[in-house]
């Protein structure tokens, strides 16, 4: 088959892309004018496909290389590479995973000077971020009132504790005198959720903990990084420098990555973390379910709009 030049993919918008990729134990390479994956066996060497042109991030865990060809290739892409730990998660806990960003002169500047007219005013940061969490809400609202398969595994919006735990933390939002306070706030409504989601699914004594190995919190972790991968590809995508924070640390650089990130992780992975964890899936199961989730309930779109949403209205 000839070589292509990665001039002749078919564009796909970001936003619509299917694909992350997390891979451990291989080489990443270029090989006839694709990107490969090689693993390799006692008895036979496999290479793997890697469709480029459909691929969001690319996170490299453990026993993984890359050739600076391959590379080329997927910064061509637009694709973001990650490195992290073992199942998708730092090695050690609090580490973030180190982005490689493609580079490029030509990202959008309307988003990044939307998002400066109002960043440097306390008062309306303050804003923003409420305004992240009150869309939080809707988009749990959302996908918990028509997702067939949380309602089966208990998971309704009908439930009264539901209901109460969203109500209680959408009321109390407009009151938060400053991000301190909101943190706090959004602090105490996972943790509800990580209760809710306990009893449903009968993890009796769960505490979230980074550091431990049981499958509610190795799924946790692995499922974050999925969405903070999305995160940091939406703000690339727009042109916005991870440091520009609303409501997490203004002094860590990949902080505005860790907000955009809560918007679906709530939703779309507190709750599988502990039904795959019950019904002891593997943790590539695991990974496929949040992958299927976040395609059907468009959650990069969902990033998409809400940043560029925010942006565009400016100091308003």
């Amino acid at each position: 088959m000839d070589d292509f030049s990665s001039k002749d993919l078919k564009s796909i918008l970001h936003s619509k892309r299917a694909n992350i990729y997390y891979l451990e134990m291989c080489r990443v390479m270029q090989k006839d004018g694709r990107v490969l994956y090689l693993t390799e066996g006692k008895k036979e060497r496999v290479y793997w496909n890697i469709p480029i042109a459909n691929t969001t991030v690319i996170l490299l865990g453990t026993g993984t290389s890359i050739t600076q060809a391959a590379m080329r290739m997927l910064v061509s892409a637009g694709v973001l590479v990650g490195f992290s730990g073992g199942g998708g998660t730092p090695l050690l806990a609090g580490c973030d995973v180190a982005w490689l960003s493609p580079q490029s002169e030509y990202r959008p500047t309307e988003y990044v000077q939307g998002w400066m007219s109002f960043w440097f005013d306390k008062r309306k940061r303050l804003q923003v971020a409420k305004l992240f969490q009150q869309k939080r809400i809707a988009y749990m609202q959302r996908v918990w009132l028509k997702d067939r398969d949380l309602k089966s595994e208990g998971f309704s919006m009908d439930d009264a504790d539901i209901q109460k735990a969203l109500l209680k933390f959408s009321e109390k939002i407009d009151l938060c005198a400053d991000v301190t306070k909101l943190l706090l706030l959004e602090a105490q409504m996972t943790k509800s959720f990580y209760k809710i989601a306990a009893n449903r699914t009968k993890a009796d004594g769960f505490v979230r903990d980074h550091a431990q190995n049981d499958d509610a919190n190795a799924f946790l972790n692995h499922g974050n990084y999925l969405a903070y991968g999305l995160a940091a590809s939406t703000l690339w995508v727009l042109g916005i420098p991870h440091g520009f924070a609303v409501m997490h640390g203004k002094t860590r650089r990949g902080a505005l990555v860790f907000d955009v990130a809560d918007l679906i992780k709530d939703t779309l992975i507190l709750p599988w973390a502990f039904i795959c964890a019950k019904e002891r899936a593997t943790e590539q199961e695991f990974r496929q379910q949040c992958l299927q989730n976040f395609s059907k309930h468009k959650a990069l779109d969902f990033m998409f709009d809400t940043v560029k949403e925010i942006s565009l209205s400016g100091d308003q």
